[in-house]
């Protein structure tokens, strides 16, 4: 606080001629200004108080954080729209316990972060700085002070020992009155709508929310990377922490799952509370609005979890331990050259045979290398392999089948006479299988990973599934199929089309499993069971094209989960052996599907993938910002 000469000092001509509290706030924005701004509140004889100059001064340095990224202003709630939150509130919204541990935290990170929550345009919260920092930064404990002194829903905690960063937020949570808590980290700040747009989803039925965020560099200047989220992916969030922030929960949800933070997971804390949270859930909520910014430095988790090793081997335990809770039996590793990410692998609980499909015409050196790789990659011996001849004119085909049949355990060819329907050919071929899994696969595919049908089975065993997708490359070794995205092009695209092999996705989205609406039926597991319960393919309206996206939804409006694995990789010689959909009868058979496809998911369309973010293009499959 100032002291009394400071008060009876003369203010500097420029400063003296304001008149409002925004005025001033707009010259000195920067928090270490704060003191300034004491005085000259007091000196004019404003009454706004230090909550007005604090929220003033964060938003005009969340605007100064986005000068670069003008055109998602969207995001940005305007003065008018904060006023207005405030004023209306949220009707029986809950009271937040914002939990911060505070160790050695520089003051201008420190100022930042708690002026973030005075701002917010919800005012029913508590922040608890739980602070144990050491003797040499005593003014961490000072600068939190000065702000409790003016704010009682401030709460300052000096801790006697530094327990880490579970047990410290620990206490934090013990000392907490709020009936919802949120992590904020000592150096990242809110937005200033953030507590006001979960309280809006907590009032209607939610129990564990979380938002969109953005990275920035230490001195908020710079644009560091967007981290546009889906909605809840169990998958995904086994392959990596992509909730992170903001994540806000109920108290009674905290209790359900646990308690608080775990010291043994140090590093990985948040992941492996999340995924606690997260198991126990009944309702959650993701909005894809950025309401956080998370500071990189050289120490911080958003800068590079290769500073932190340890973190990685606790992230795997806590995996672990995860899996163990939920009843899925397999281990995680961290994934070499993407620090944070992991793959689990899942142990098979049984031994079920798979009936591979593949539809052919002609082209006998196609389904030559993709026999070829099936037996040497599969990795797993119970397998039959079902070839449906459909219309071969060349007799160097059928010396091929009788070939193939001396060659390969298990194999046959079905003869279908009728004129080319994809659909109607799988359908056939599933008559003659035996296996309580079916693999449609393309006489085009050729599988280069090892374990390629473990892979795969991994996911397909599992009760809560439904497709599983594989990883598929053109000759060239670009990006063909990652899964697939309901909206582009007006129905539906592939992630991540066209981007390199080596490319690890947005947010990893390429290198770890993930939950999809669809995934591509040039190479698609199914549980025979559940093609069967769905009709198999649609022969009626969709022939050729969008007869497996459309399985896929049928399945995941049932409620399974359709997974796309990026360890069961192949290259996909894409439509080789048939021809492109470009052309003629096939582009007009083309677009009646397409219509048909547009007819029956219409309503799905547009409400909008929820696994692919708002902020990301409809237009072009490169997973690219609007």
């Amino acid at each position: 606080m100032p002291d009394k000469k400071e008060l009876e000092a003369p203010l500097p001509a420029d400063v003296a001629k304001e008149d409002s509290v925004g005025g001033m706030a707009r010259r000195l924005a920067d928090p270490k200004h704060l003191k300034d701004l004491f005085v000259w509140c007091a000196k004019v004889g404003r009454d706004e108080g230090f909550e007005a100059l604090w929220r003033e001064i964060t938003f005009r340095v969340n605007l100064a954080f986005h000068r670069d990224t003008w055109k998602y202003r969207a995001d940005i709630p305007t003065r008018k729209q904060l006023k207005e939150q405030r004023k209306k509130g949220v009707p029986g919204g809950p009271m937040f316990s914002i939990i911060s541990p505070l160790y050695n935290t520089p003051e201008k990170f420190l100022r930042q972060m708690i002026g973030s929550v005075c701002a917010q345009s919800y005012e029913n919260w508590q922040l608890v700085l739980a602070d144990a920092s050491d003797a040499a930064h005593s003014n961490v404990g000072a600068i939190a002070k000065e702000y409790a002194q003016h704010d009682k829903r401030i709460l300052y905690l000096r801790l006697s020992q530094n327990e880490g960063i579970a047990g410290n937020t620990n206490r934090g949570i013990a000392a907490a009155a709020g009936s919802w808590l949120t992590l904020l980290d000592h150096d990242d700040v809110l937005y200033p709508n953030a507590l006001y747009r979960v309280a809006q989803e907590a009032v209607k039925g939610a129990d564990f929310v979380y938002s969109d965020e953005i990275v920035l560099s230490a001195d908020f200047k710079n644009l560091v990377d967007y981290h546009f989220k889906p909605d809840f992916e169990p998958d995904y969030l086994r392959g990596c922490n992509y909730i992170t922030h903001l994540a806000a929960f109920s108290r009674e949800l905290l209790e359900k799952a646990g308690g608080g933070e775990r010291s043994e997971y140090d590093g990985s804390q948040d992941l492996e509370l999340i995924l606690r949270l997260t198991e126990k859930a009944q309702k959650i909520v993701h909005i894809p609005y950025t309401l956080y910014v998370w500071r990189s430095h050289e120490n911080s988790t958003a800068s590079s979890m290769e500073t932190k090793p340890y973190a990685l081997a606790a992230g795997e335990r806590a995996l672990d331990a995860h899996l163990e809770r939920v009843g899925l039996a397999g281990s995680a590793h961290s994934i070499p050259g993407c620090p944070g990410a992991y793959r689990v692998k899942y142990e098979l609980t049984g031994q079920p045979i798979i009936s591979v499909i593949i539809p052919n015409k002609d082209h006998a050196e196609d389904l030559k290398r993709c026999l070829e790789s099936l037996y040497k990659k599969a990795g797993y011996p119970h397998f039959e392999v079902i070839v449906v001849e459909n219309n071969s004119e060349k007799p160097e085909t059928f010396a091929y089948y009788e070939k193939a049949k001396a060659e390969f355990a298990n194999l046959r060819v079905e003869t279908y006479t009728g004129p080319f329907n994809f659909s109607a050919i799988n359908n056939f071929g599933r008559q003659f299988a035996k296996g309580s899994q079916l693999l449609l696969l393309n006489n085009d595919i050729e599988l280069i990973s090892d374990g390629f049908l473990v892979e795969m089975l991994m996911y397909g065993q599992r009760e809560d599934v439904g497709c599983v997708g594989a990883k598929l490359y053109y000759p060239d070794d670009r990006i063909q199929h990652a899964g697939v995205f309901l909206g582009i092009n007006g129905t539906a695209g592939h992630s991540h089309k066209s981007h390199p092999r080596a490319s690890a996705g947005d947010l990893y989205r390429l290198a770890t499993p993930q939950d999809m609406m669809a995934v591509t039926g040039a190479c698609l597991l199914v549980k025979t069971e559940l093609y069967d319960a769905m009709g198999g393919l649609d022969e009626t309206d969709f022939a050729v094209a969008y007869n497996d996206i459309d399985l896929c939804l049928k399945l995941w409006q049932k409620g399974y989960l359709n997974v796309f694995t990026p360890f069961a990789e192949a290259y996909h010689y894409e439509s080789k052996s048939r021809g492109l959909d470009t052309q003629s009868e096939n582009a007009r058979r083309y677009e009646r599907e397409k219509a048909a496809f547009i007819r029956k998911y219409g309503p799905l369309i547009q409400a909008g993938d929820p696994y692919y973010n708002r902020h990301f293009n409809l237009l072009f499959e490169n997973y690219g910002l609007k």
